[in-house]
């Protein structure tokens, strides 16, 4: 009885205008409601067009399939299209795909038509079938090093799922709180931003404590939730100490290197002086080599 109540009826009501004629009542029901259908990948379908004619009356089905790229024939002349007729089988007037693929989906149109004396009728109801598919592993971006007082985003993606999947990070298999900084979050201290639409986990900024093993987790309700290989993240402090030491030794170490070249200058270790008068270039003929002599006076 429920069920019955949840079913969506659309009547479309043909009338013959010639004298004496009785209605033709044309039934298309639907189930589920309409005008969508969701399947899982790869599992049975069923796109139904139930419908009723007048007895005597003759009647024409037709499915269609309404791109893109253009509107294409699924059902017709009595028998499936080509890329359905090895994978699906009629039931009545319904289509039953025995396994659906991503290139399944999109909107279809049952079409009745009934001839007439007066001409033809049609009637016809449009058909959205969405495939649901489990996410794939996702890929993680985590760094291994990071600077305590940084800013560090860690990125999650996954571009398999439909719809769309949600993700959630980990660390240390713990599973971190969603919108850092506000009501309970911002309780705890926490510093980081974590958004389960784009993946994204963000650090503003880092800290020693944030170090450990971090995965994510991506989850749209079809098939199991998948994960990304855990990665470690090590978050060490700024040694402000030990960088000052280092600017010093390095300015210890150019004065050092300017007071030599300064005291070498006086001491005109620097300057030499040379008297080329008689700078003679003498060529000896030789199978071998030449040679080239140059007379220096110092």
């Amino acid at each position: 009885q429920n069920k019955r109540s949840k079913e969506r009826k659309l009547y479309l009501v043909l009338k013959y205008r010639k004298a004496n004629a009785h209605p033709l009542k044309l039934q298309i029901l639907i189930i589920p409601p309409p005008p969508f259908f969701f399947f899982v990948l790869f599992a049975e379908a069923i796109l139904s067009c139930r419908y009723s004619v007048g007895k005597g009356t003759t009647s024409r089905l037709e499915w269609k399939k309404l791109g893109p790229p253009r509107v294409s024939f699924v059902y017709f002349n009595d028998k499936l299209s080509d890329d359905f007729k090895d994978r699906a089988d009629m039931m009545d007037s319904s289509i039953r795909i025995r396994n659906v693929t991503r290139q399944d989906s999109g909107k279809y149109r049952c079409e009745v038509s009934v001839t007439t004396a007066e001409g033809q009728n049609l009637g016809e109801v449009t058909i959205s079938l969405t495939v649901l598919v489990a996410p794939a592993l996702p890929l993680c971006d985590v760094p291994s090093s990071a600077l305590s007082g940084t800013v560090v985003e860690l990125r999650c993606k996954e571009n398999q799922g439909l719809p769309a999947p949600q993700y959630k990070w980990y660390r240390n298999g713990v599973a971190l709180l969603e919108n850092a900084g506000k009501g309970s979050a911002k309780i705890q201290n926490i510093s980081y931003t974590m958004n389960k639409k784009t993946g994204t986990l963000l650090f503003d900024p880092v800290s020693k404590e944030d170090t450990g093993e971090y995965y994510c987790q991506a989850d749209n309700g079809i098939g199991r939730p998948k994960k990304c290989s855990a990665k470690q993240m090590r978050v060490d402090d700024l040694n402000v100490s030990g960088i000052v030491a280092a600017v010093v030794m390095v300015a210890l170490v150019m004065a050092c290197c300017g007071f030599g070249v300064y005291f070498a200058q006086q001491k005109g270790y620097f300057s030499s002086k040379y008297n080329c008068s008689d700078c003679v270039m003498v060529s000896e003929n030789s199978s071998v080599h030449s040679s080239y002599f140059l007379s220096l006076d110092f």
